[in-house]
């Protein structure tokens, strides 16, 4: 499933994304990277949602969201 059909509370484990390389290199430098988990804290009507990730909310788009695939995690992990 892609994170843009994510539900609000759910937690989810990125899997991989299909975004330009400029992008992608810029969401690993904010910390998503394959296998780290994320939390989405809200939904709008407009498909941005605002997530949770290692600990700082981040506002995505849909363009964004809807080329990032996700499964949903059974608990959030901490370190």
């Amino acid at each position: 499933m892609t994170l843009a059909e994510g539900n609000v509370g759910q937690v989810y484990t990125v899997l991989n994304s299909a975004l330009p390389q400029q992008v992608e290199k810029r969401m690993e430098a904010l910390g998503m990277t394959r296998g780290s988990q994320l939390r989405v804290l809200h939904k709008k009507n407009s498909g941005t949602l605002v997530i949770l990730l290692r600990g700082t909310r981040f506002a995505v788009g849909r363009g964004l969201t809807s080329n990032i695939q996700v499964k949903e995690a059974s608990e959030w992990k901490t370190k």
